[in-house]
């Protein structure tokens, strides 16, 4: 065998479950395998007719990149147990959830996404308690690569997370937030970029990424992207005529919630810092 093609199977060989990599090693099997083909042909026909069968399948060599993209009511409702499972697999592959917290493609009714203090269907009282943290529930599998993301807010960060899941060789979720038209934004849908910004600014979406890889490096697993709050909590939930609508019928209980919410923002993403940095520190 030609070694030109010898060093190109081996350069595919050792990068294939790499997605860079095996581009590099790709390009170079492509260039090599033809004329080792030919070169074979005579001398070593069975190497030949195998070198041919591996050049026929040049789609394969690149890795794969596996993605499923879903909303919060199949991730956290309906569709959670099978979430959980293929999270849980150990396999390499990447999730992106969509995150409106609430069921907006059956009329708008509350679901476990739907954040405190927030008036849906189901909850024209506002929702009295806390959302699933779907986000913390798979980074405590301690092996799942984990973001949360708002495009509009940080699109760098956002970008640098999912640039991290496709190149992490094992599972990974990432959650973005993701406005919509039952959040009732003042100013409309064209508004919704603003509201991204305010939610992560006034602490209610905080972005971060947890990476396992850092481990090893004896590094928090989980980084923080999120500054402390530049907004008031108020600038943002009254925008947002979900926040709003309680308020006028029953004010009291509205401001009650309204407590709870920001009692509930305020100490999150630190307390996670801070879960993960005493399990990983043992």
């Amino acid at each position: 065998m030609p070694a030109e093609a010898r060093a190109a199977l081996q350069g595919w060989t050792a990068n294939w479950l790499s997605a860079e990599g095996s581009k590099v090693a790709a390009a170079a099997l492509e260039a090599a395998l033809p004329e080792a083909v030919r070169a074979t042909t005579d001398c070593c026909p069975e190497i030949s007719r195998q070198l041919a069968s591996i050049a026929s399948r040049a789609d394969f060599y690149v890795k794969p990149s596996v993605w499923a993209f879903t909303g919060d009511g199949a991730a956290y409702d309906i569709g959670f147990c099978g979430v959980d499972h293929v999270l849980a697999s150990g396999e390499d592959l990447n999730m992106l959830v969509f995150d409106n917290g609430v069921y907006a493609n059956t009329g708008g009714q509350k679901s476990k996404a739907t954040p405190q203090a927030a008036v849906a269907k189901f909850a024209a009282g506002g929702k009295t308690v806390a959302r699933k943290d779907l986000a913390r529930m798979m980074m405590t599998y301690g092996n799942v690569y984990v973001a949360q993301v708002a495009l509009g807010a940080d699109p760098a960060q956002c970008l640098k997370a999912i640039q991290e899941a496709e190149e992490y060789d094992g599972p990974s979720l990432i959650v973005a937030y993701s406005p919509c038209i039952s959040h009732g934004l003042t100013g409309g849908m064209a508004q919704q970029s603003r509201a991204q910004k305010e939610a992560v600014a006034s602490g209610f979406w905080p972005i971060y990424r947890f990476d396992p890889r850092r481990k090893a490096e004896g590094l928090n697993p989980l980084q923080l992207d999120t500054a402390e709050a530049t907004i008031p909590l108020a600038q943002y939930l009254d925008r947002e005529s979900r926040f709003t609508q309680l308020a006028r019928v029953n004010p009291t209980e509205a401001a009650r919630q309204r407590e709870l919410l920001q009692a509930t923002i305020t100490q999150d993403p630190e307390a996670k810092k801070e879960f993960f940095a005493k399990q990983y520190a043992e």
